[in-house]
């Protein structure tokens, strides 16, 4: 079994943290409200003043944390991950969904401290987290990868390996950008339904049994049904529009255009603009509901 260091507790940190614990690994982590690791605590976790001291000594350290200002906080801060000194041929392994650029970047630092490097996004909810049935999508050396399995293979019961380092990046900020734009396209949909007076749990059942359906767009339908946005909260606008974002900035470097990802990023916009950045993102049924046929917000 390795030592563990995890940095980061949100909801799907923390989940992923316990899959850790759950298959003996010696788990030490850091998060900035020390509050949300006492029940890894509880069973066994040691909980560090710093990312430093989570990472000193460790096997590998697995980072779970919501942006590029986070990341580089706590990677290339005071105290950060790299101030530590690790084990011989530690592991890396970023699993936030950040910037191409950041990624690559981050790659380089800890490649210069001797660390191997893993691009590792996830794709899943919380509670398959804490299920240990997320996907890992992936970027790394081939070797690299193999030798992480032990690591990884706890937190997810699939690992797709799209080739080098930042591709797994690439390719969750394009899966995320196109979330993005199903989302906001059944909103659309659904406003519109509404306003030709059709019944909208019956619309949410017909989308499901019919060639538009995905998970995404299944779940987000029945949310907007249901209204329920500021309750159970599986993913905010802003996280979605902070991906959509980075999608688009990976466009331009490429030279693609993304109109429709920008459309949905404008939309995602507007919603936290109007106080609802903090609520599940299936909440854009209400800037669907208030857009105008000309363009803009009523």
């Amino acid at each position: 079994m390795a030592t563990i260091a995890f940095i980061g507790l949100g909801k799907m940190g923390l989940g992923m943290a316990a899959r850790l614990l759950a298959a003996g690994h010696a788990l030490r982590v850091f998060n900035r409200t020390a509050s949300r690791a006492d029940s890894l605590v509880s069973r066994g976790a040691r909980l560090c003043a710093t990312a430093r001291e989570a990472c000193t000594g460790a096997d590998a350290v697995i980072s779970m944390l919501a942006d590029d200002h986070a990341s580089r906080s706590l990677w290339i801060g005071p105290d950060g991950i790299l101030t530590a000194d690790f084990a011989s041929s530690a592991f890396a392994i970023e699993c936030s969904t950040l910037s191409h650029d950041w990624v690559m970047e981050l790659a380089a630092r800890a490649g210069s401290r001797g660390l191997r490097y893993i691009d590792a996004p996830v794709t899943g909810l919380p509670d398959m987290a804490a299920a240990g049935k997320l996907t890992l999508l992936v970027g790394a050396d081939s070797g690299d990868l193999r030798d992480a399995r032990g690591v990884l293979d706890a937190v997810a019961e699939r690992v797709i390996h799209f080739g080098k380092v930042g591709t797994g990046t690439a390719y969750k900020l394009i899966i995320n950008m196109l979330g993005a734009v199903q989302i906001a396209s059944v909103a659309e949909s659904m406003a519109l339904a509404e306003r030709a007076g059709l019944d909208a749990g019956l619309v949410a059942e017909a989308i499901a049994l019919g060639q538009a359906a995905s998970p995404q767009v299944v779940r987000n339908c029945r949310r907007m049904v249901d209204g329920n946005h500021d309750q159970n909260v599986v993913f905010t606008p802003l996280l979605r529009l902070k991906d959509i974002d980075y999608a688009l900035l990976l466009a331009k470097k490429l030279q693609i255009g993304s109109p429709f990802g920008a459309l949905a990023g404008a939309s995602f916009a507007r919603l936290c603009e109007v106080g609802r950045a903090h609520d599940n993102e299936s909440a854009i049924l209400e800037v669907a509901r208030s857009r105008r046929p000309e363009g803009g917000w009523a």
